[in-house]
């Protein structure tokens, strides 16, 4: 007998998936580029043209063994070395190559910190609006995920909520930063303070409460600003990174994660996640291409269109009288909805060839998610169906 627990999953299917299906299917009839679709962040920018020459140069000059052949299972080590000098250099704390763990991307890495540090029936805690995997990210590691409701003021956290929820069962807390779907960057001040709310808790519960934080988007920031690191601030801290945004790299699948040096146990964590990739067979990420992104950490793809993007698209909606919180990072906007039920909004919209997302699954109900990763061209060309869409069925 199958599986019942994955049958059922077949009747939901992420709304984010269905709008990018049914996008592509009216493409096919009335052509793509017609359509406007804001359903899936998937990178738009073209690969840096170092990684793309790093890559012929190995393979090149390479042994087909050292290239094609599996890594070692906590990833390559020359890999390693090099994250942890790059991550050392830019945030000042102490990495070395034991606290490098190399993954399939930002998914596999949360996948294998999750492990680390919970048990079936532990609580993780996470904040709204959220990326909607993380339920099956936690919930099929036996841990539960709760989840603190969202500050719709300006998308940082409602830290009344929070500290409500804490719990002696709360083992993770779980963040994005910038985040999807609100593209909002944590302040600092922000950061701090769950920092010092979470070392209170440590000391009142007597046991070590870890917070991994999501960072795929840690380098498309706006207004000049950089990201905050939330490991420099908390110790007990699990970065989790992807190369799929910063090098336009998402089908790689690469990332890694990355342990505090001055967290509990963090000279096995790693190691722990070796042993985790046994049972979950989420190892040994690409060889050739963790040796390609290893000579070019310091740098990212042409970032810049989306931060264009995003102005055109926040001056629009304004402009039509939407409330929207400006994204301070990432290629995504969270708008409110012109009617409570974001379901209907998003359904509408489809009539004018907007394909957006509905926020129930972010756990924000009444609003929807844009993914403006996209042609600025095309972006300027859906405000006509924008402006109809609002005007005819909202008389705005």
């Amino acid at each position: 007998m199958i599986n019942q627990i994955y049958k059922e999953m077949l009747n939901g299917k992420s709304i984010i998936r269905q709008q990018s299906e049914f996008a592509t299917e009216l493409g096919k009839k009335i052509g793509y580029e017609n359509v406007f679709d804001y359903s899936l962040g998937n990178p738009s920018v073209p690969v840096h043209e170092a990684y793309t020459q790093t890559m012929l140069q190995l393979l090149k000059t390479e042994s087909s063994s050292d290239l094609h052949g599996y890594s070692p299972s906590l990833g390559n080590t020359s890999v390693r070395t090099k994250v942890a000098a790059s991550l050392k250099q830019r945030f000042g704390l102490d990495y070395e190559t034991k606290h490098i763990f190399m993954t399939s991307g930002a998914a596999g890495a949360i996948a294998h910190a999750l492990r680390c540090v919970t048990q079936p029936g532990d609580e993780v805690i996470t904040f709204a609006p959220f990326f909607p995997e993380y339920r099956e990210y936690v919930g099929k590691t036996g841990a539960i995920l709760k989840v603190v409701p969202a500050n719709t003021e300006d998308f940082q956290i409602n830290f009344e909520a929070f500290e409500e929820m804490m719990n002696e069962k709360v083992q993770a807390v779980l963040i994005n930063t910038p985040n999807n779907p609100s593209g909002i960057a944590y302040s600092e001040e922000t950061i701090q303070r769950l920092a010092k709310i979470m070392e209170e808790k440590q000391k009142e519960y007597g046991h070590d409460i870890f917070l991994i934080s999501d960072e795929p988007y840690r380098e498309i920031v706006f207004d000049g600003k950089k990201s905050v690191y939330p490991s420099k601030y908390y110790d007990n801290s699990l970065s989790c990174y992807s190369f799929s945004k910063s090098l336009s790299l998402p089908g790689e699948r690469i990332g890694y994660v990355a342990v505090n040096p001055k967290a509990t146990d963090a000279d096995i964590i790693a190691v722990m996640c070796g042993q985790i990739s046994r049972g979950i067979g989420h190892n040994c990420p690409a060889s050739s291409v963790q040796l390609a992104v290893a000579e070019v950490l310091d740098k990212t793809s042409d970032l810049s269109v989306y931060e264009k993007n995003m102005n055109l698209i926040y001056d629009e909606l304004v402009k039509l009288g939407f409330t929207v919180v400006r994204p301070g990072g990432t290629f995504y906007i969270f708008p409110k909805a012109l009617e409570e039920d974001a379901n209907a909004f998003c359904r509408k919209a489809r009539d004018y060839n907007l394909i957006l997302v509905p926020s129930d699954s972010f756990g924000v109900p009444g609003y929807f998610r844009m993914s403006y990763c996209i042609d600025t061209e095309k972006v300027i060309r859906s405000f006509e169906a924008l402006e109809r869409f609002v005007k005819e069925e909202y008389g705005k």
